[in-house]
Order: structure tokens, then sequence, then C-alpha cells
């Protein structure tokens, strides 16, 4: 059992470290640590009622916002360059490290000086889009369209939902395929008699 795990963790490193063709694995690798491992934290730190640590997690949340937001500008020169993925990893991983907690650092050093700054530009930015969304949620709630929205948007979540059941249970056959597609014609109907209904 020990040669098992020793050797799925080699492989893991080499599919990490090797230059080629591994980005997916590196970005899949980056959403698990930047991402997923965060939000369970998170969610430990919110069950325990422990401040510090709440607050260490607010400044990573912080901090990945950022630098989520300036990746989607940057991203498509960054990505041409090698081992950019393989370098934000890395960063994420800084980010989160307990011993010197990157976090923190990225925060006082670059984010709180630019937000302290830019405090009131930034405040009528937040509460004019908290304003303009109360009023086009207070204003469409009765309107047709965005119920026939939601309603699609459930009905195709169901179907999603069920598709994904079938293919856990292992109904991947030929015959199950057939099943699902007529099931899924089945619903586009049962959806559009319930639009027509609506009208």
């Amino acid at each position: 059992m020990a040669f098992v795990g020793a050797l799925g963790s080699e492989l893991g490193l080499r599919l990490l470290l090797s230059p080629a063709g591994t980005n997916i694995v590196v970005r899949t690798a980056s959403v698990g640590i930047g991402i997923g491992f965060p939000v369970y934290s998170t969610f430990k730190a919110i069950e325990r009622k422990n401040q510090a640590e709440q607050e260490e997690w607010l400044v990573y949340w912080t901090v990945y916002g950022c630098f989520t937001v300036a990746e989607i500008f940057s991203d498509s020169l960054l990505s041409w360059c090698p081992f950019y993925y393989h370098a934000k990893l890395v960063f994420l991983v800084w980010l989160q490290f307990p011993h010197n907690y990157g976090a923190r650092h990225v925060f006082k050093v670059f984010l709180k000086p630019l937000f302290v700054k830019h405090k009131p530009q930034l405040d009528r930015i937040v509460e004019g889009t908290r304003s303009d969304l109360d009023t086009f949620v207070k204003t469409t709630k009765e309107r047709k369209e965005v119920q026939a929205i939601v309603h699609t948007t459930k009905n195709l979540a169901l179907s999603a939902y069920h598709s994904l059941g079938d293919l856990i249970k292992g109904h991947n056959d030929n015959s199950s395929r057939g099943n699902d597609e007529d099931q899924t014609d089945q619903t586009w109907v049962h959806v559009r008699r319930d639009e027509d209904q609506d009208e």
C-alpha cells in the first residue's frame, strides 16, 4: 500500500513539474489549491467561530479576487509564457503558506494602500451597483421574461441533474443514451408546454 502511495505521489509531481503538455493538470491543481482548499478552510473557520482564522481567509479571498480580476485581463498574454501556470500555482500556494502568509503581505503592501487611496470612488461604485441591482430586481419581478428565464433555468438544472445521476449510476450503454435523449426531449416539450400556458 505504501508503494502505491509513493508511486502516486511521484507520478503527480512528474505531471505537475513536467514542462510539456501539463497546462491542464497544473490549471486543475491551481483551481483545487486556489479555490477548493480555501473554500473548505473558510467553512471550518466559520464553523469554529475563530475570528483570527476568519480574518486570514477574508484577506486571502480579497487578494485572490483581485488576482483573478487582474488575470482576466492579462491571461491571454501571460498564458503564452512558459511555466506561467506553474508560477501561478506556486503563487497560490505562497498566498496560503502559514509561516509567512503571503496573502497578508500582498494585502498590506499593495491592496490596502490602493483601497484607502480610492475609497470614496469605490464606495460610490459599490453603492450605485447595489442600488441598480435592487431596482432591477424590484422592477423585473413581475415581468414574464424573468419568469420564463427562471422556469427554463430550473428545468435545465433538473435535466442536468438527472443526466448526471444517470452518468454516476453507470448507465452509459447505448440503450440508456437513447432513453436519456428521449427524456431530455420530453423535458423540453414539458418546458415548452409550461411556457405556453404561462403566456
